[in-house]
C-alpha cells in the first residue's frame, strides 16, 4: 500500500475518532429539551383544586388556563388566583373573559359592559396575567355535535351541520348579519385594545367552532381565515390577536401550517389550541379524533410555531373519551369528550412534537 495513502487514512480515522466524542457530547448537552422563555409552553385547564393542580404538575406541565369570573375583574382576586397556582408550581398564562352579550349584539348597556372589560384588562395587567381570551359568537352551533366511536370503542366528537342548519334564531340572541357583527366588534376593539396594549396584556379571540356557515340565523365572523385576517387589521396591535386552532383551521378546509405561518409571522397568535380532525366536508361535517390520527400535519404546525419563535401557550385540548376515564364517573363536556387519561395522551404527544421541533 502506498505509504502516503496509508498515512492519510490513519489521520482521517483519527480525526473521525476525535470528532465523535465531542459531537456526541454536544448533542447530549442539549437534552432534555425543556420549555423556557424562548419556547412555546404547554398548558392545561381544570386546575380547580390542589389535587387537580398536582395531577397537572405530574405531567410536567407548568402552565394553566381558566376563567376569570364575573366582570369587572378585581386585581386582588386575580393575584390570589395566580398566587394559588404559583404555590403549586404553576403559572396562569391565560384567562377567558365573558359577560358582555350586550356588546356582542349592540344592545343598550354595551358601553357599561365594555367599561367592565377595560377595567378587567387593567386588573389583569397589574396582576401579571399575560393573555386574556374571549369569544364573539352570534350563536355557537353546539346543536350539531354528536358522539362517534373510534378505535377500540373510544369516544370521538363529531359535527354535522345538517343536524342544526334549519334551527330558528333564539329570542335572546336574534339573527345577525356578518356586517352587523363586524360593526359591533370594531366598536369593541377600538375601545379595549388600547387598554390592553397599555396594560401589557394580549387579547386572543377564539375562532367560531364549529365554523358553521349560518348558526340559528346568524352569520359568524370568525368562521373563516378571511375573517381572522380582517380582525387583526381592525386595530393594528400585537394586543389584538387570535387563538390559533389548527383543528378549526382544518375544519374549514384550510392548510394549518400555512395559516399558522401567516399569523405567527405577524405576531398575532396570542394563544394556541393543538388538536386534530378528519374532515368530510369543510365547515359542515367532521370528526375530532386522537391527536395522532387526523388530517392535520401536527409536526408541521409545531415546527412552524417554533420557527416563528412563538413563545405563548399551547393547549392540547379536547381529549378523547377513554374507558379508563368513563369507568371513573361521568365525563362532562362535548359528546365523545374525555378526561385525565385522554389529557395524558395529548400532553405526551404534544411534548414529543415540541421537543422534535426544537431539536430540528
Amino acid at each position: 500500500m502506498n505509504s502516503d495513502l496509508s498515512r492519510r487514512r490513519v489521520m482521517q480515522a483519527a480525526g473521525v475518532a476525535g470528532w465523535m466524542p465531542s459531537a456526541m457530547a454536544a448533542a447530549a448537552a442539549r437534552w432534555p429539551l425543556v420549555e423556557g422563555p424562548g419556547t412555546p409552553k404547554i398548558c392545561l385547564g381544570g386546575a380547580r383544586d390542589e389535587a387537580a393542580m398536582r395531577r397537572i404538575k405530574q405531567l410536567g406541565v407548568d402552565h394553566v388556563l381558566g376563567g376569570g369570573g364575573k366582570i369587572p375583574w378585581q386585581e386582588a382576586d386575580l393575584r390570589s388566583q395566580l398566587a394559588r397556582a404559583k404555590a403549586a408550581g404553576l403559572t396562569v398564562c391565560n384567562m377567558m373573559i365573558g359577560g358582555f352579550a350586550n356588546a356582542i349584539y349592540a344592545r343598550p348597556g354595551r358601553d357599561e359592559e365594555i367599561e367592565n372589560v377595560r377595567q378587567s384588562i387593567r386588573a389583569a395587567g397589574k396582576a401579571g396575567l399575560a393573555v386574556v381570551e374571549y369569544n364573539w359568537y352570534a350563536h355557537r352551533a353546539m346543536e350539531g355535535y354528536y358522539e362517534e366511536t373510534g378505535r377500540a370503542g373510544v369516544g370521538l366528537t363529531a359535527f354535522d351541520y345538517d343536524r342544526m342548519k334549519d334551527l330558528p334564531a333564539l329570542p335572546q340572541e336574534g339573527a345577525h348579519t356578518s356586517e352587523e357583527m363586524w360593526a359591533n366588534i370594531t366598536y369593541f376593539l377600538k375601545a379595549v385594545v388600547p387598554v390592553a396594549q397599555e396594560s401589557g396584556v394580549r387579547l386572543a379571540l377564539h375562532p367560531n367552532d364549529p365554523p358553521a356557515p349560518l348558526s340559528r340565523g346568524s352569520q359568524q365572523i370568525m368562521g373563516s381565515v378571511a375573517g381572522w385576517k380582517r380582525l387583526i387589521g381592525i386595530v393594528d396591535s400585537p394586543a389584538n390577536g387570535i387563538t390559533f386552532d389548527c383543528g378549526v383551521t382544518r375544519e374549514m378546509g384550510e392548510d394549518p401550517v400555512e395559516v399558522c405561518r401567516y399569523f405567527a409571522s405577524r405576531k398575532r397568535i396570542n394563544h394556541m389550541h393543538y388538536r386534530n380532525v378528519i374532515v368530510r366536508k369543510p365547515y359542515e361535517k367532521y370528526t375530532e379524533v386522537f391527536i395522532d390520527e387526523g388530517q392535520v400535519d401536527m409536526f408541521g404546525v409545531m415546527k412552524e410555531v417554533v420557527r416563528q419563535k412563538y413563545t405563548g401557550p399551547i393547549y392540547p385540548e379536547h381529549p378523547r373519551a377513554l374507558d379508563y376515564d368513563r369507568e371513573r364517573g361521568p365525563i362532562r363536556g362535548y359528546p365523545g369528550g374525555g378526561g385525565y387519561s385522554g389529557e395524558v395522551f395529548n400532553v405526551a404527544y404534544t411534548r414529543a412534537m415540541l421537543q422534535a421541533a426544537m431539536a430540528s
